[in-house]
């Protein structure tokens, strides 16, 4: 279950943080309503600051406590390039230390906002920390969403931090496009390159 706040968990006021906390755990409550087993809680941009790990740890340690309470797991995913930077969320993620914190590597988002080496490591280092979900992003774009599940599931890459994973992938289809033919697409270029 995919939430996102308008409150950063990172934020100088301390006030929208504790508003962040909430949230989150208004959701993780909403999984447990509905026998989710998981969250993917959003960590919006700060008004007030950049992106504080300190602050964003202090937070989502709150979280991960509460998620493990109620036996829900929240996830993070790289969606904002400046607020969800793969490799900002890897740190939070090992500084929060929680086995019920995890990364929800999606394959498209930091590709689209950075250069591509950079967003391959960003991702292969987001599956060494991710437990139950991933995203497989097309829009049917051709080349680059070719490139992207090829590359994501190339040997020389898998066999490293993605080895551990054990969780599914989920198909998401970001286009204006038939979204039945689209995902259709997605799960037949996934099985192969899985092959």
């Amino acid at each position: 279950m995919a939430v996102d706040g308008e409150n950063s968990p990172y934020a100088a006021d301390r006030s929208e943080r504790e508003r962040a906390v909430a949230f989150s755990k208004q959701w993780i409550d909403a999984a447990v309503a509905i026998h989710s087993p998981s969250v993917r809680t959003n960590i919006p941009r700060a008004k007030d600051s950049k992106p504080d790990l300190e602050r964003t740890v202090g937070s989502l340690k709150r979280v991960a406590e509460y998620g493990a309470a109620r036996n829900v797991v929240v996830n993070l995913e790289n969606d904002n390039p400046v607020s969800e930077d793969p490799f900002f969320l890897v740190k939070a993620i090992e500084k929060v230390d929680s086995p019920w914190l995890r990364a929800l590597p999606d394959f498209a988002n930091t590709l689209a906002a950075y250069e591509e080496e950079y967003a391959y490591r960003g991702i292969d280092a987001m599956f060494g920390r991710a437990y139950n979900i991933s995203h497989v992003k097309g829009n049917g774009s051709g080349r680059r969403e070719r490139e992207s599940c090829s590359r994501e599931f190339g040997a020389d890459v898998w066999d490293r931090e993605k080895a551990r994973y054990k969780g599914y992938f989920s198909m998401e289809w970001d286009s204006p496009r038939d979204p039945y033919a689209g995902t259709a697409g997605l799960i037949e270029k996934t099985l192969n390159n899985l092959a």
